[in-house]
């Protein structure tokens, strides 16, 4: 029997960041093959996403929404004793495990180091008036739609 061979995955993740570093992360959580689960699950969804400051203290969520096949979220550290990636895993678990679903979400999500308060305002809106666009075209978030910030200091006026 010959092993699978799988693509190649691209990472995503910011080389050389903390993701426990203090600061605003915007996340997206897909379904296992955009399968329409969210709104089933709704319920536990919200409930073990509002659950997770008390199991990492320090994080705080800043603004959700949930939709068919995905959720977005804002999550804020400040003194969170681990990284952005345990407490991703950590929701998809208690999520899989209380709905008694094994397939629920899609390997992986997709996150956003908010770096500015211009931004932040921007991805709000985004998430509460266009949850259905599939790209965001994040450098239109910061000034002159030029991303020249350094996405390893801590954003301005957040």
């Amino acid at each position: 029997m010959t092993p699978e061979i799988l693509p190649k995955r691209k990472d995503i993740r910011l080389k050389n960041y903390d993701y426990k570093k203090n600061g605003y992360y915007f996340v997206t959580i897909c379904t296992h093959n955009k399968k329409p689960l969210c709104y089933q699950y709704e319920n536990i969804i919200s409930r073990i996403l509002y659950l997770l400051p008390v199991r990492f203290p320090g994080l705080e969520i800043d603004y959700q929404v949930i939709m068919p096949t995905h959720i977005h979220a804002i999550l804020i550290f400040d003194g969170v004793k681990v990284a952005l990636g345990e407490v991703i895993r950590t929701f998809k678990a208690l999520v899989s495990k209380e709905s008694n679903r094994k397939r629920i979400w899609q390997r992986g999500y997709y996150e956003h180091v908010i770096r500015g308060e211009r931004a932040l305002l921007k991805i709000r809106e985004y998430i509460q008036n266009n949850p259905l666009i599939e790209d965001i075209n994040f450098k239109q978030f910061y000034l002159n739609g030029l991303d020249e910030s350094n996405p390893y200091k801590k954003p301005d006026k957040i």
